[in-house]
């Protein structure tokens, strides 16, 4: 099997049903061996959440109806919980702990960056399998090995060792690895972690404002006042970028790669990103990785067909 993990299990609630029920309908559609592995990201406002910001506002009804879809279909859901920048006094979140416990029944997991959060879920919530982030910036290959070495039921490579086979070769478990295939972000950007704890920091205050002013809008005026280099941060234009902009980009792995290279060389996990890209461009992403190239017009007509009648589109006549 070929499995993709893919993004926004919130926010990209309906559109991803769509897409796994057409899977299940139209398997003749998709190429050899696809399996979804996972859907990832939080329900906002989780103050544990990394990688990208997430805001936003989910009741308990939603979530309890989210992790149900997913998990009666067999799909776990994979909690982004890699902020960095998280201290001893996050880990007593009640929204995020609430959220832990809904979802506490052996199937859903849990993406760490943070060792004190990595602790915590280990001790308080043992039942969940713990993936390794990318966003720990691993790319010494011995450090690498190391990582894949611990107890941790996936690692995800960090990208700009994509295309490296040199280094990949020689990962001892490949089958446990995880490869980001569409990154987005510029190849050796050494802004990379820095955005990473801006993301963190702002996430945080995100949530601390809506636990104390739920009906008030978030205004992060202050913060940039307080951390003038989320400006520079902020500017960045590589999260805008779509599935045709990427593609040039060396850390780009194409369908063909990985089905000609990366699976006879042993991996199997392969993640695509997009919790923050718009419809229309995850949609584009999709096809490329999963769908035969002669069935690309049919699945994107059926998936807008009926992605329009669960009214995810709205086309005003």
């Amino acid at each position: 099997m070929v499995k993709f993990h893919l993004p926004d299990f919130s926010g990209h609630f309906m559109f991803n049903l769509v897409f796994i029920e057409m899977l299940k309908n139209r398997p003749e559609y998709f190429r050899d061996g696809v399996e979804i592995a996972s859907v990832y990201g939080v329900f906002p406002p989780s103050l544990w959440n990394g990688g990208r910001i997430q805001q936003g506002k989910c009741d308990k009804r939603y979530i309890k109806s989210v992790i149900n879809a997913f998990n009666e279909r067999g799909i776990p859901l994979r909690f982004t919980f890699t902020n960095p920048v998280l201290e001893k006094k996050h880990l007593s979140d009640d929204f995020c702990n609430m959220v832990m416990n809904l979802a506490n029944n052996g199937l859903n997991e849990a993406i760490v960056m943070s060792p004190i959060l990595e602790d915590y879920i280990r001790k308080n919530y043992p039942k969940y399998k713990l993936t390794s982030s990318t966003c720990k910036r691993i790319t010494d290959p011995d450090a690498l090995y190391n990582e894949v070495n611990k107890d941790y039921h996936i690692v995800v490579i960090d990208y700009d060792l994509n295309n490296r086979f040199d280094i990949l070769e020689k990962i001892p478990d490949k089958e446990k690895c995880e490869i980001l295939v569409n990154a987005c972000c510029e190849p050796a950007c050494r802004r990379r972690s820095a955005h990473y704890e801006s993301i963190g920091i702002q996430q945080i205050a995100y949530a601390n404002h809506m636990r104390k002013y739920p009906d008030m809008p978030f205004n992060s005026d202050k913060l940039v006042q307080e951390h003038p280099e989320m400006l520079e941060i902020a500017g960045c234009q590589c999260v805008h970028r779509t599935i045709f902009d990427i593609k040039n980009l060396r850390t780009h792995i194409t369908p063909e790669d990985i089905w000609e290279n990366y699976v006879p060389m042993g991996f199997r996990q392969f993640k695509i990103e997009g919790r923050t890209l718009d419809i229309f461009n995850l949609m584009e992403h999709y096809i490329y990785y999963m769908i035969r190239p002669e069935f690309k017009e049919q699945a994107r007509f059926m998936l807008l067909r009926q992605l329009r009648a669960n009214n995810v589109i709205v086309i005003h006549e």
